[in-house]
C-alpha cells in the first residue's frame, strides 16, 4: 500500500489521491515555440528514483501538494517549499 503525506490531514492510502503528474518548468508563453510547448505537454523523465509531482486529495481535503517520491519503492515524502523571491527595491526599477 502506497502512503501519501498529506500537509493537512496527515498520512493517507493513495486511493484517496488523484496523481496529476511530474513537476516540470512551464516554458515562457510569450516566447516558447512549438516544440517547446509539446515537450512541456507530453514528455515526463520517467526517471527511476526521486521525482517531484503534484498529487491532489480529492477524498479528503481537496488540496493540491507536492511530494517527492521514489518510483522504485513508492517511498513519498512532502517536497521542501521553494524560498519567495524578495520584492525589488525601488532603486531596482529604475
Amino acid at each position: 500500500m502506497i502512503q501519501l503525506p498529506c500537509p493537512w490531514c496527515g498520512p493517507r492510502n493513495a486511493s484517496e489521491f488523484a496523481h496529476r503528474g511530474e513537476v516540470v518548468p512551464r516554458p515562457d508563453v510569450a516566447t516558447a515555440s512549438i516544440t517547446e510547448w509539446r515537450r512541456y505537454l507530453y514528455f515526463r523523465r520517467n526517471a527511476l528514483g526521486w521525482v517531484t509531482e503534484t498529487w491532489y486529495h480529492a477524498a479528503g481535503c481537496r488540496r493540491f501538494f507536492t511530494v517527492e517520491r521514489n518510483t522504485q519503492t513508492n517511498e513519498a515524502r512532502l517536497a521542501p517549499r521553494p524560498e519567495p523571491e524578495p520584492a525589488p527595491r525601488s532603486e531596482d526599477a529604475r
